[in-house]
């Protein structure tokens, strides 16, 4: 056995040591990835972040365990990153692949009426969209509110009248 087995390990049957230096190695590998990404990845959240967050993460530490092989993980979660970057780039210059990849914002509130048919798109309740009001607005009511977004990243966004 050499010494680079004893501290690295082989195999799904690894002991503290390995595992320890495995998941430090993975550290700077996933930083790296995260440069190479980009803040956006945990910046924005939406759906599509969401994702590759989860992704990345299943992926990565199945290399930490041992479970799948070690420079196998860091080419899959590299791939992943960059498809992800590309992505990004094609949506960023095109509308049609922006909104089918990170869909669209629906309008929840305007002049006065709440718009049922898109609340229900949201599954969202009027006692949520009233305490996101009071959460977001501090207003108990929507005297001073023109519209209500449901954002693509799951936030509500409250558009105030003009004064």
């Amino acid at each position: 056995m050499t010494w680079v087995t004893t501290i690295w390990g082989e195999g799904e049957q690894l002991d503290i040591l390995q595992m320890s230096v495995r998941a430090f190695v993975m550290f700077f590998i996933m930083l790296a990835l995260i440069r190479l990404g980009g803040m956006r990845i945990f910046g924005k959240k939406s759906a599509f972040d969401t994702i590759v967050i989860i992704m990345l993460g299943a992926i990565l530490a199945r290399g930490v365990v041992g479970a799948s092989p070690f420079f196998s993980t860091v080419a899959a979660a590299t791939v992943l990153v960059v498809t992800d970057r590309f992505l990004a780039w094609l949506s960023e210059r095109n509308k049609t692949i922006n909104n089918l990849l990170k869909g669209k914002h629906l309008l929840l509130y305007k002049d006065g009426h709440i718009i049922r048919r898109n609340m229900r798109k949201a599954s969202l309740s009027q006692s949520d969209l009233l305490e996101s009001l009071r959460l977001e607005t501090k207003c108990a009511d929507f005297d001073k509110v023109d519209k209500v977004y449901m954002e693509t990243n799951g936030r509500l966004s409250f558009i105030m009248k003009a004064t």
